[in-house]
């Protein structure tokens, strides 16, 4: 019996793990920030802000997109934050952007919800983003 629960649990395990997984069509935005601080303001403070309000605002409003929060540790981007934002396809990602990589009206709308969260820091500091698109092939 230990052994069919063992097994059991394996199985399931394996099927979230894969589930979790990307998949042919998706697509990835890598992002990485430049980040400006409000006067006494830490970059973990902005960060940890970024990962634990933000990025839950983001995901809530779209059930097809996830959103991570990434340091770079070695490289050019060494010390360096960014995102990473994955969609279930490039149709998901244009429902927020055009193009040219301007907002969508859709996207305006989405920060129109995001306005409060997106107020709250700006207290702390500002970012800008350099950023690329990549399809899963």
């Amino acid at each position: 019996m230990k052994k069919l629960i063992l097994i059991a649990a394996v199985i399931l395990m394996a099927g979230i793990t894969y589930g979790q997984g990307l998949q042919k069509g998706n697509l990835i935005g890598t992002h990485v920030l430049t980040v400006t601080l409000k006067p006494g303001v830490t970059i973990e403070k902005y960060m940890d802000f970024y990962k634990t309000k933000l990025i839950p605002e983001w995901e809530k409003n779209d059930p097809n997109m996830k959103v991570y929060l990434i340091k770079g540790i070695r490289g050019e981007n060494k010390d360096s934050f960014g995102v990473i934002v994955i969609f279930k396809s490039s149709k998901d990602r244009d429902k927020y952007y055009n193009a040219d990589g301007s907002d969508s009206e859709f996207g305006k709308s989405t920060n129109a919800k995001l306005k409060p969260v997106l107020d709250e820091l700006a207290k702390l500091g500002t970012d800008t983003t350099k950023y690329t698109d990549w399809i899963v092939q």
